[in-house]
């Protein structure tokens, strides 16, 4: 596996196309782009440091260009308008992913498809609906973002590294996500018994508070910058990271789900084993009954706006 396409070379395509061109994991990146002219510009920019990092080709293409690529990374799409409600958006970024990836499946039908557009849990099963492909051959980026804002907090909160933190965010990548208290552990010890054992009180409001900053941490970056890319580029790259390398890696990738807790025809996160040829198995976890409970409401909401899509 060698090569990836990034289709839109906005703020994240192109930092995601600057990130996977440091990690020395892909030996083509294209760019694709309606604006040729900014995919172009981004691709000379990114090519001109290529001397200081391991080889790799960059360039802007068209949709023929795709052809060949072992991984197409999906970022374009419609923002929001003022007065826009999120349904408009959701049906205005339907049809744009209608155009893309009939271009797309045209040329490259053996790909595996990762999604990054918000609402990125309905444009994932929007894509695996109209593209045809296996089962496994698209996914979307989920939470594995909102996991490592999670893990990220309780590591300040706990002053433990990040990497020794073990917990997830699960349901949809928005508003109705859900944290997974019930499994949150450190070193394998659960996070209540922790809080007794590390001699720092956590008060009653800790994990509310936590959550809260996870689940306002896009909005909050936005307010001061305009839009999130760093941090999601960096996720995508782990995401290519564990299909490249055949990892078996766990990420919360989003996906169509097949009857976990009782849940079917939407995509959203769970902690899922990914591999050389996407999704290898989701897993369910021993949630308590009040997370099941969130997580078939977040299924819920998702699906409403689902079935209000012509697909």
């Amino acid at each position: 596996m060698s090569k990836i396409s990034v289709i839109g070379s906005g703020f994240v395509g192109a930092t995601t196309a600057y990130t996977l061109a440091l990690s020395g994991i892909a030996k083509t990146i294209v760019l694709i782009d309606i604006n040729k002219d900014k995919a172009e510009g981004d691709a000379l920019d990114i090519s001109h440091g290529v001397p200081f990092i391991s080889p790799v080709e960059v360039y802007a293409g068209d949709y023929g260009d795709a052809a060949g690529s072992d991984i197409i990374i999906i970022t374009a799409g419609a923002a929001q308008k003022p007065g826009e409600t999120r349904l408009d958006l959701v049906k205005r970024n339907t049809m744009i992913f209608k155009d893309i990836v009939a271009k797309l499946i045209k040329v490259n039908d053996t790909a595996i498809y990762l999604i990054v557009t918000n609402p990125v849990d309905i444009l994932t099963y929007v894509t695996y609906k109209i593209s045809g492909l296996p089962y496994g051959r698209v996914l979307g980026s989920g939470t594995v973002l909102d996991s490592a804002r999670f893990r990220y907090l309780l590591s300040k909160h706990c002053n433990i590294d990040p990497r020794n933190i073990h917990g997830y965010i699960i349901g949809e990548h928005g508003d109705s996500e859900l944290a997974a208290w019930s499994i949150t552990n450190i070193a394998g010890i659960p996070i209540d018994n922790y809080c007794n054992l590390c001699g720092k009180a956590c008060e009653k409001n800790f994990r509310e508070e936590i959550f809260n900053n996870v689940v306002r941490a896009a909005y909050t970056i936005i307010e001061k910058k305009g839009a999130t890319y760093y941090a999601v580029a960096l996720a995508v790259r782990r995401i290519v990271e564990a299909i490249f390398r055949d990892e078996n890696s766990i990420l919360t990738v989003s996906s169509p789900l097949t009857g976990q807790y009782g849940v079917t025809n939407v995509a959203l996160s769970l902690p899922t084993v990914v591999g050389r040829n996407g999704i290898v198995n989701i897993l369910e976890l021993p949630l308590s009954q009040e997370e099941i409970t969130a997580f078939r409401r977040s299924a819920e909401i998702i699906k409403s706006v689902i079935q209000e899509l012509d697909i």
